[in-house]
Formats: structure tokens, C-alpha cells, sequence
């Protein structure tokens, strides 16, 4: 079969976690043996591809939207595939097992200030390997794959692309489409080894600098909290350098910074949101990645695509859970107008 250009491809393809976010809104983080009063619950989306595809459908993108994954044949499983269907988002490739349970995790998010813990149990993510997927067989112009470090069996060795997420990776984009990921910020040493052998099959490389810095050895936040713009460029670049194809961008509650391969810098700052409209901050970082990724895909100019990622965090910071606060885009895109950005950033 002929392979398709990304220029006659349309849609987006997703894959990799699918949970279900158990939000908990408590008054306090407790030390251990002390006790937290829960105040309201919600049950939400989770995980990158579920996320990413039900901010996209939220905001009315005319695009196709598809879904990849594994979840488990029990109630959370069904309510994950009953609400990618109401959103008109393809389920031919999320599957279901008795192997495992459907992954949750219970997020602990402070009132006050929507700091929050999470309490993950990995279930039937742990076992997808992607192998089901045809590239070839798909008209998706983008590959979203996330969350890069919580996916065991795509982050299992792999003898010939070093692991098994990067193997998939080469093989989407060997059938013409662009790719992109998405990695979890956990505290570990497993970035280098884990995320960077994926680099170099990656067109769009979307992370926070928690994530950009273990990948890349920068510390980017000082020591009192501030950004440190200076080792945030050098981190780009060495993404960049690590294999990244077309596009870096990393993200921060400041806002966020894009290089091209290219050498093209781009900077924009986030809302200046009043603490009282920030309900929580869990999806945020997946409602950037939609907006940026829904920019790429219609071939927006970077800067709109920057803008457009952080009015879609801050329409997802209006709610406790990942994509409750998400709007129409017209509506996403009004924020900028209501509550302005932060000063300039550079």
C-alpha cells in the first residue's frame, strides 16, 4: 500500500492511558496517621489520549478523532467507551480484557490552592503494546501517544528501537504520520532511558519542565522557585539535539516556550487567572496539549498554536477534574480577552 502524506491525512489518533479520575476535593493534605475531610468528589477523564481527544471534541473541531488503548471489561471500562462514543470519538482500537481491571487513580487536590496528589493503580494500561494498530489502515494525520514512563509494556525493551513505545512510534511515522508525545512527571531516573531513545521518532516533543528537565539534565526551575529561562532554552535544544524531528514545546504554569528545528523561538504566557477560578489543576497540561495539537493540525501559526494551549489549560483550571471546564473554542479562545496574559516572558 501506498503510504499517505501527512498533507492528505486528517484526524487525530490517540493512544495510551485510559483512566478514570476519581477527584477528591479536600481540605488539607494530611500528614500520615492524620485525618483530611473530603468536601466534594467528581468522577472525571484521565490519561493522555482520553484527555486530549475529549478537549479536542469539546472544543468542536471538525476533525476526526480516534482512540487506542486497553481498558477492562467492568463498569469504568464501559463508562470509558460509552463517553468516547458520545463525544463521536472512534473506539475501533480501544479494546477491552479480562486481564486487568480499567486503571484509575485517586487525585487528592487541595482546596485553596488545587495542589494536587495522586494514588494511581495502572490496570489494564499496563498490558497495551500497540501491536493492534495498522498506520496504514488509519487516515489520522497525528499520533498523540502518552503517557510516556506509565506505560509498562511500551516502555519494555525493544531490541532493535531501544524500547517498545519508540518501535510504534517509528512505525507510524514509516506510514506517514506525524507523531507526538506526552510523558508522566514522576521522580525517577527513568527519563534517559525511557523517553530519549523516542526522541528521534517524534515530529512534536510536548512536555512540562519537570519532564523536559529529567529528560535532558537541566534544572530548570532556581532554587527559589523561579524559571530558569536560559537552562529552559538549553533543554529545548537538547531535545532537539536527542533526535526530536520538527517541534519542541514545554509548558509551565508561566506559560510556555517553543523552538523548531529550525531554531525558530517562540514564547507565550498564560492567563492571568484570579486564584478563585482555578479549580483544580488536574488536565491542565493535557488541555495545552490538545490546543497546541489541534493548532498543528489545522497548520496554524506557531504563536496562535502556543495561545490557543494555554486558553484551553486555562478553560480546563475552571474545573476539579481533567476536562470539565473545556468550552467551545470560540469560547476557549475569549479568555484571553477577559483575563489577559501574564507579562512577556523570555
Amino acid at each position: 500500500m501506498k503510504k499517505k502524506s501527512s498533507g492528505s491525512r486528517k484526524g487525530l489518533l490517540a493512544g495510551g492511558n485510559w483512566i478514570i479520575d476519581q477527584v477528591k476535593m479536600v481540605d488539607v493534605y494530611p500528614q500520615r496517621e492524620q485525618l483530611a475531610n473530603i468536601r466534594s468528589q467528581a468522577q472525571g477523564t484521565g490519561g493522555a489520549p482520553y484527555n486530549v481527544l475529549i478537549d479536542i471534541a469539546k472544543m468542536g473541531a471538525d476533525i476526526p478523532l480516534s482512540a487506542a488503548g486497553l481498558v477492562g471489561q467492568d463498569l469504568l471500562g464501559k463508562s470509558i467507551l460509552k463517553d468516547c462514543e458520545s463525544h463521536q470519538i472512534d473506539t475501533k482500537l480501544l479494546k477491552t480484557t479480562d486481564a486487568a481491571s480499567t486503571s484509575y487513580t485517586d487525585v487528592m487536590t487541595e482546596i485553596g490552592n488545587g495542589r494536587r496528589t495522586f494514588f494511581h493503580y495502572r490496570g489494564a494500561n499496563a498490558l497495551w503494546e500497540g501491536t493492534d494498530i495498522d498506520f496504514k489502515k488509519t487516515n489520522a494525520k497525528i499520533f498523540h501517544l502518552g503517557y510516556l514512563l506509565l506505560l509498562d509494556a511500551l516502555d519494555a525493551p525493544d531490541r532493535v528501537h531501544v524500547t517498545r513505545a519508540a518501535k510504534l512510534l517509528f512505525q507510524a511515522q514509516e506510514a506517514g504520520l506525524k507523531t507526538s508525545i506526552d510523558v508522566v512527571s514522576e521522580d525517577s531516573n527513568r527519563f534517559s532511558k525511557i523517553v530519549s531513545p523516542s526522541l528521534k521518532h517524534v515530529d512534536y516533543c510536548i512536555l512540562n519542565e519537570i519532564e523536559a528537565g529529567k529528560t535532558t539534565g537541566f534544572k530548570i526551575r532556581q532554587a527559589d522557585g523561579n524559571l530558569d529561562t536560559v537552562a529552559l532554552r538549553h533543554a529545548a535544544g537538547a531535545l532537539l539535539q536527542l533526535g526530536v524531528r520538527e517541534l519542541v514545546v514545554i509548558h509551565f504554569p508561566e506559560g510556555a516556550f517553543a523552538r523548531t528545528r529550525k531554531g525558530e523561538d517562540s514564547w507565550q504566557s498564560s492567563l492571568n487567572l484570579p486564584q478563585k477560578y482555578i479549580q483544580g489543576t488536574a488536565g491542565a497540561g493535557d488541555a495545552f496539549c490538545a490546543g497546541v495539537l489541534l493548532g498543528l493540525h489545522e497548520d496554524e501559526p506557531l504563536q496562535q498554536c502556543l495561545l490557543t494551549g494555554v486558553c484551553a489549560a486555562a478553560a480546563s483550571l475552571a474545573d476539579s477534574t481533567c476536562t470539565g471546564g473545556m468550552k467551545p473554542l470560540e469560547q476557549v479562545l475569549a479568555l484571553v480577552k477577559k483575563y489577559r496574559p501574564r507579562p512577556a516572558l523570555s
